[in-house]
């Protein structure tokens, strides 16, 4: 047969060629789109607008297979590519999307000018364990490319995303919205599926498109006619279209029919089936065969690992191949094979008996592993084709959950979850596979679903030794849902039965410690901690090493004993840096700042290992405890959007707490609302004693904003029926508060109990100024004692903490005023005026203020101005500098590195300088800080 009758290189909505196609089969008599002028206007729009302004945006084409979707994304990157754009485009795969990043991975590294190197997607992709992380490489990357010209990235078949490109899908395009990248993609219409998620993460942050593809109109279908057969269509014509129901594809499928058709006197000659299937029933039993095989190896594949399939030699196909290519079901790149639409590809694959697909895509994965392919790629055959009893797929399935463990969590516990059905109630190979699926559920922070299995294992009575592991491998998801209680009765009951392995008792020990860390006997709780570091150490088990330490760090912590928990995190940090966070609060807790600085310089160093979202705990209370309030309240914002994109919220409880602290501090009383309405929403999700006194502790302080004392008071005794005030080590640094509460609703003994509950805390950590100054400051307070509160303000001095100076001072001045000293009243208060007002604590400035002016010095400073909330002084200085950087051309990475902070919080500061600025893009930024006088 000639080529120049082969059937028609398109996917539908006219004819639009994946490149290299049209060369090998034949041209349509006119290439360009039909039926879709309006769509692609749409899409030229876009990129215009992205171009012309600098700033993102994101268009998803939407429509049922053959419609016209890879079509349209072609036309339109084509047209970019024209205009300048720095174009990279990919596809995903319905078999291969396992693989972590595969599916952007052609996105960024193909095209006239990759993104990214091979060499260098490897490195993110295998050294780097960080979600988060590897999503900010990705990031910087594209940035730097968009300093020098417009990017578009494209990924056709976004339903069929790995679970890591859908992440990044989610993260990217708001991540660089300020930069000139535009996101096509393309997705079959799927209500609540991978590409709407895409779209909603991107919804009101940049510009998005969703353009939806129907059936084409009569009138385009007999352009397509004239264009392929050179003529119009009659009346036969058009009922032989009538079964293509406006599907362009399916419409092109039919004519490429009558095209390659032998000459007849009838317009549709005898014999001629059709359709794709009736064109594939044409086919030579062998090229049908094969076609089969590599149906069930993918969309993409290998001609040996086919043949194999076939359980022929590769030469003996060949004929096989060679029809398949000109009869336009496959194209031959060289290194692959590609059925030319996935429709094709479906319409193979499901004539093939259900009961051979699974043994032929058994076989496949065995094909793929035994030829050196990562097992990785041999996943999704083992997925469709394995059967209960195989232990051989349960063994790849869980080297493969290792491989992709730190990565994707959740993937990782999916093929955990499948490796355990298909392994037998009766042997004991299921409880070794049932704990590593509950390590992997609670890795995934599916902490419920962890727990119902491991009870459905411990209910088929497994031996004593796999029941202490079982028991041991719940421990993490008991204690991430605040099972405290639970946890230790389990661990009791284990380590009561005996038979575990001597690191399985120490890993159950350490538990222990841990649960106990809730308990009111701390002194029982150290003594089992200690105990369980001791066994730790015999057996010579990390895991049981960090489980004791951890719970002993928890146990000096709630002890209030910094000293100790400083030991004990310090010692876990240097065992595992991901504990870096707990040690630089510890040293905080020291009120040594220093060290927390110079842990937090470190840390961002080396990101890629750290829990990113901790890290912005640790350097949000480093902010808070230096006064820097907007600093503090960016940080905590960042941390809680970084929590939420992992799906593991661990501080949001008492971020918002903080943050609505903040925002009473500075005056906005109606962002502090939200921010208590936030944290009674998480305190639900997450009901901890901890996070219960937290909350109740911020409702005292809105009720006694709003002149609602007896509600106050209420609240305050409801943190100690939680647990004594300074059990709650969030809550320490604002006793004087509560104290504060209590004394104005004239419960004497309540504020007493509090000040004796500081007295102890300080005699504990005798060496920390905050904790000696805020004791002899509750003190001042409690017995209305002058002399104390003088004391309390010179231990401060000390001290590295702002605030609570201030707070201190504010307390002292307000006592010289009652003892008729104005001058150094006058004095105290200026001085705790100042420090607030430095640190944008607005609310509390004013507070004194007034008290000053009933000193008669109200007058000696200027009143200091709140900011506006348009413009360049809305920004705050840390939002300057950010602005600036970033207007002289600094990536968020590079401005990050100046600003020794993480990419994160720049961009948290990016996004609330661009909402003040009211622009869209760097480029408008550049422009806005040029017209500045001082630029």
């Amino acid at each position: 047969m000639d080529r120049s009758q082969q059937p028609l290189p398109t996917d539908g909505a006219g004819g639009v060629q994946p490149p290299g196609s049209a060369a090998r089969r034949g041209r349509l008599t006119r290439s360009g789109l039909r039926g879709r002028e309006a769509e692609l206007e749409a899409l030229q729009e876009l990129i215009a607008s992205v171009a012309r302004t600098g700033s993102g945006g994101l268009a998803l084409i939407q429509g049922e297979p053959g419609i016209g979707k890879t079509t349209l994304l072609a036309e339109a990157v084509s047209g970019a590519r024209a205009a300048g754009f720095s174009v990279g485009v990919g596809k995903a795969d319905e078999l291969h999307h396992i693989v972590p990043l595969s599916s952007l991975a052609a996105s960024v590294l193909h095209g006239d000018q990759p993104l990214l190197s091979g060499d260098a997607f490897a490195d993110l992709a295998r050294n780097h364990d960080q979600r988060i992380w590897l999503v900010e490489r990705l990031a910087e990357a594209i940035e730097a490319r968009a300093r020098s010209m417009p990017v578009l990235i494209g990924l056709d078949d976004v339903q069929w995303a790995d679970p890591l490109s859908r992440f990044a899908l989610k993260q990217l395009p708001t991540r660089l919205r300020t930069s000139p990248v535009l996101w096509l993609l393309t997705a079959r219409r799927e209500p609540a599926g991978p590409a709407e998620e895409v779209v909603a993460a991107a919804t009101g942050n940049l510009p998005t498109v969703t353009v939806p593809l129907g059936p084409l109109s009569g009138a385009a279908i007999d352009q397509l006619v004239g264009d392929t057969l050179g003529a119009a269509a009659d009346e036969q014509v058009r009922d032989l279209l009538e079964g293509a129901g406006g599907n362009p594809f399916l419409a092109v499928e039919m004519l490429a029919g009558l095209r390659t058709a032998e000459v007849s006197d009838e317009l549709v000659p005898p014999g001629l089936v059709v359709g794709v299937r009736g064109r594939l029933r044409s086919l030579d039993p062998d090229t049908l065969r094969f076609l089969q095989m590599g149906a069930v190896l993918g969309r993409s594949f290998g001609f040996h690992d086919a043949a194999a399939l076939c359980g022929r030699p590769a030469a003996t196909l060949i004929p096989a191949l060679e029809e398949a290519v000109r009869a336009g079901l496959l194209d031959d790149d060289g290194d692959h094979l590609v059925f030319r639409h996935d429709l094709l590809r479906q319409a193979v694959y499901v004539d093939i008996p259900p009961s051979a697909r699974k043994a032929l895509h058994r076989e496949a994965a065995r094909r793929l592993v035994s030829t050196g392919h990562q097992p990785i790629d041999a996943v999704p055959h083992i997925l469709r084709g394995a059967l209960p009893g195989d232990e051989e797929c349960v063994a790849l399935l869980q080297r493969v959950a290792d491989d992709v463990l730190s990565v994707m969590p959740g993937l990782a516990a999916d093929l955990m979850t499948r490796a355990l059905d298909l392994v037998p109630p009766a042997l004991p190979l299921r409880f070794t596979v049932g704990e590593r699926t509950i390590l992997s559920l609670t890795r995934a922070g599916r902490n419920r679903e962890a727990l119902s299995t491991g009870d459905r294992l411990l209910a088929d009575r497994p031996p004593l030794e796999a029941f202490s592991r079982l028991q041991a491998a719940l421990g993490g998801a008991l204690w991430n849902m605040d099972l405290a209680g639970d946890l230790r009765r389990r661990t009791e009951t284990a380590l009561a039965m005996g038979g575990a392995a001597p690191e399985i008792g120490a890993r159950l020990a350490a538990l222990h410690a841990l649960a106990l860390s809730r308990a009111h006997d701390l002194v029982a709780a150290r003594e089992a901690g200690e105990s369980a570091l001791r066994a730790a150490t015999e057996v010579g088990d990390r895991e049981a090493h960090i489980l004791a330490l951890s719970g002993l760090g928890e146990i000096a912590q709630n002890a209030g004993e910094n000293a100790g928990a400083l030991e004990r995190f310090a010692a876990l940090s240097a065992i595992d840096s991901a504990f870096l966070p707990e040690e630089i609060v510890a040293h905080l807790h020291m009120d040594d700042f220093a060290s927390g600085e110079r842990l937090l310089s470190q840390a961002a160093e080396q990101a890629g290992g750290m829990r990113q979202a901790m890290m912005l705990w640790a350097q949000g209370q480093y902010d808070l405890g230096l006064g820097r309030l907007d600093d503090a309240d960016a940080g905590f914002m960042t941390m809680e959007r970084l929590e939420d994109e992992v799906q593991t919220p661990v501080q949001q409880v008492n971020g918002r707490v903080i943050r609505s602290r903040i925002a009473l501090l500075r005056g906005d009383r109606e962002a502090a609302r939200e921010h208590l309405v936030a944290a009674r929403e998480r305190l639900a999700a997450k009901p901890n004693p901890g996070n219960t006194a937290a909350v109740r502790f911020l409702e005292a302080v809105h009720a006694e904003a709003d002149g609602d004392i007896g509600r106050a008071v209420d609240r305050i005794r409801q943190v100690q029926r939680e647990g004594r005030f300074m059990r709650w080590r969030l809550l320490r640094d604002w006793v004087d508060s509560a104290i504060r509460i209590a004394l104005r609703g004239g419960e004497h003994e309540l504020a007493e109990d509090l000040a004796a509950q500081a007295e102890a805390h300080a005699e504990r950590n005798a060496a920390v100024p905050t904790a000696t100054g805020i004791a002899a400051q509750a003190l001042g307070l409690v017995k209305n004692d002058l002399a104390m509160l003088e004391h309390s303000a010179e231990l401060l001095k000390a001290g590295p903490r702002p605030l609570v100076r201030a707070a201190a001072h504010a307390d002292l001045g307000q006592a010289l005023l009652a003892a008729g000293r104005k001058r150094q009243a006058a004095a105290a208060l200026t001085q705790a005026r100042d420090t607030f007002a430095e640190s944008g604590a607005h609310a509390e400035a004013a507070r004194v203020r007034r008290a000053l002016e009933g000193a008669g010095a109200g007058s000696r400073r200027a009143v200091t101005k709140q900011r506006p909330v348009q413009g360049w002084e809305a920004l705050t200085a840390s939002e300057k500098k950010v602005a600036r950087l970033v207007a002289e051309g600094h990536t968020n990475r590079s401005a990050a590195d100046l600003l020794v902070v993480s990419p994160h919080t720049v961009n948290t500061h990016l996004t609330s300088v661009f909402q003040k600025l009211s622009i869209n893009s760097r480029v408008q930024l550049a422009n806005v800080v040029m017209a500045l006088p001082d630029s």
